[in-house]
């Protein structure tokens, strides 16, 4: 039996789930499905990265410890997948037992060789990528992905002798022309192979950084996150002998975003190599969706969530959207109208239009029972018949070189074409006339055939969608047993099976004459459907309204401040809103506060209170009475 093992890159915990790695996921989702439909054993990992520099100054920022920080955030990711029909096998931590032995195993196996030493190291860190920069890699001075400058530190750290297998991988990237695809990407990874490839810091001190994976051969020392991180491809799978290991690994296919690219294309194989076992079969790097043209932004209130879009459009019309807007490698664009307009033109207009015409035919004139074929088929069917075998082949041969937008184009090819061959037909007129009842027979039984050769080839992209189809098809076989070759053919309807009419497959989105969008605001749904409470919960919480005396930064904080307000007594309160005030904008200022929450520490500072504010996605403000009222009035 062939196999097929698909990963995502395990998601950093600093954020929640967002439209980035949703597509990721979905991708890899439409691969693994794919290739079931054909009849591979399949494999197919997630899971989240939570060690590292990021982790505990997020999780410092949220007033947690970095492991319930990394419990919170990793609970949305694992939430997350499922409510977007994401089917994977096994959803991995780095914080798992066995993850970190491992890590350590392979840690030591590479010491052991000699691969790995200890030495002093001077230069330009980055604390978002969590790496050190030279000075030519920098764009004027900063980092190339976080547009801030890095900072400089001197270490003792351990390396690894990343240097040793430059040229050994530079060959083998140039002999496997399909190991990163697409081709732009495995020329980024070249270019970067032409400059001396330095060797990678692979810890961190333990007295500044503790929250990580300890060294096997040196306790005092962490391990850097990319040789925890990328080490979860094989650990999830039993690495070093486990029978998933053996049976899957051989067949590994990575799919990651653009920002990631170096680590996986030169510092992943070369510890493969050092640690002497097989290199993965391909690297897949897709670009970064922009949000109205513009790059996502946490900051700007720009970031997409995937759970906040679905309820208001439908979750295979948003799987649908992605798949069909994005070439995959290059970057794309979301905007809701782009998405309203494939779900009325695509979903609704072509494939909702003929799912429906075609069920709605057969219950007026064959009872709702799938007919038989009534006559010889001429040139007209055989024409139809012809765009579906073509449809069918350019998906099994799309969907491998990741052309997920061309396999779909085909797919509604096939759509067009079969709503065209009903026009022609006029299957209304034919009933009309006694005399050509079999060649009415033909036509609605060509029309249910394609529907469902359809609906077998949009379920990787859209298993719900297909799920749905089939089953008024009259098709009672699972979703998952399907298989390409078998559920694809012509003819595959049973005759006489009843089908179901049923509701539209995608109703069409009404835009507002104004051009507006629907009254739902992106991104705030989940915010607004909060469990109801009692007034009793209600008047337990102590709302005051306070004078701010004080006002400064945190150090080493970009959204902290630390305030002093008066409500009657003064109380020092840690406010995340330094990035929408300055502490000059706060002194004086009158805020309202929640006074009797639990203490919290963030960034090292005690917090006795929360300032609360009104954030829409893109601005925040605080919360302030219409008009001066005294220090400690109770809000109510």
């Amino acid at each position: 039996m062939n196999h097929f093992y698909v990963t995502t890159p395990i998601y950093y915990v600093n954020a929640e789930p967002h439209i980035g790695h949703a597509y990721t996921t979905i991708v890899s989702d439409v691969l693994n499905r794919f290739h079931k439909l054909l009849g591979y054993k399949t494999f197919f990992l997630t899971g989240t990265d939570e060690h590292g520099d990021k982790i505990v100054q997020a999780a410092q920022e949220a007033g947690m410890d970095p492991k319930t920080y990394a419990d919170r955030i990793s609970g949305l990711f694992r939430e997350t997948w499922p409510k977007l029909n994401i089917g994977n096998d096994y959803f991995i931590r780095t914080t798992d037992p066995k993850h970190v032995r491992v890590v350590q195993g392979i840690l030591q196996k590479v010491r052991d060789s000699g691969d790995i030493y200890f030495s002093s190291y001077k230069g330009l860190y980055c604390i978002g990528c969590e790496r050190f920069y030279t000075e030519r890699e920098l764009v004027d001075g900063k980092c190339p992905d976080h547009d801030r400058e890095p900072v400089e530190r001197e270490e003792a750290n351990y390396f690894f002798r990343m240097s040793k297998y430059q040229g050994w991988l530079i060959e083998y990237i140039e002999s496997n022309p399909d190991f990163i695809r697409p081709e732009r990407y495995r020329n980024e990874v070249l270019s970067f192979l032409r400059e001396p490839l330095e060797d990678l810091c692979i810890s961190r001190p333990r007295e500044r950084l503790n929250w990580g994976i300890p060294l096997p051969f040196d306790d005092r020392y962490v391990t850097y996150v990319w040789f925890d991180a990328l080490i979860n491809y094989v650990s999830a799978i039993g690495y070093p002998d486990g029978p998933l290991f053996r049976e899957f690994w051989p067949s590994a296919h990575h799919m990651i975003a653009k920002d990631i690219l170096k680590p996986h294309g030169i510092y992943w194989p070369t510890m493969i190599r050092a640690a002497g076992f097989p290199l993965f079969r391909s690297l897949n790097v897709h670009g970064y969706w922009k949000i109205n043209e513009g790059k996502m932004s946490k900051s700007k209130g720009s970031v997409i969530r995937p759970l906040d879009l679905v309820p208001i459009y439908g979750l295979d019309a948003f799987r649908y959207f992605l798949l069909r807007e994005m070439v995959f490698g290059l970057d794309a664009n979301f905007s809701e109208e782009a998405l309203i307009q494939r779900i009325n033109s695509d979903l609704a207009n072509d494939l909702g239009n003929l799912f429906s015409r075609t069920l709605a035919m057969t219950s007026k004139y064959f009872g709702g029972n799938v007919p038989p074929f009534g006559s010889q088929p001429d040139a007209m069917d055989q024409e139809l018949m012809g765009h579906a075998r073509e449809a069918v082949q350019t998906v099994i041969e799309e969907i491998p070189k990741l052309g997920f937008h061309k396999a779909l184009i085909s797919i509604w090819e096939c759509i067009n074409a079969a709503n065209k061959y009903i026009d022609h037909a006029g299957p209304w007129n034919l009933a009309k006339d006694p005399a050509m009842k079999g060649r009415l027979q033909t036509v609605i039984r060509n029309a249910l055939e394609v529907n469902r050769t359809v609906a077998v080839l949009i379920a990787p992209f859209m298993p719900s969608t297909a799920e749905k189809m089939l089953e008024r098809l009259g098709v009672v076989k699972p979703i998952d047993e399907l298989r390409l070759n078998e559920d694809a053919a012509w003819g595959s309807l049973v005759e006489g099976v009843p089908v179901n009419k049923g509701e539209a497959l995608f109703p069409r989105i009404e835009v507002k004459e104004s051009g507006k969008m629907p009254e739902k605001p992106l991104g705030r749904k989940g915010e607004m459907e909060r469990e109801a409470i009692s007034i009793d919960m209600f008047q337990k919480i102590d709302i005051r309204v306070g004078i701010v005396k004080q006002a400064e930064r945190i150090p080493k904080s970009t959204k902290l401040l630390r305030l002093v307000v008066d409500i009657g007594e003064e109380r020092q309160v840690v406010a995340g809103i330094a990035q929408h005030y300055s502490p000059e904008d706060l002194t004086g200022k009158q805020v309202v506060l929640v006074a009797n929450l639990q203490p919290a520490k963030l960034m090292g500072v005690e917090s006795h209170g929360m300032v609360l504010a009104a954030h829409d996605g893109n601005v925040l403000r605080i919360v302030t009475p219409e008009q001066t009222v005294a220090p400690g009035a109770k809000v109510s």
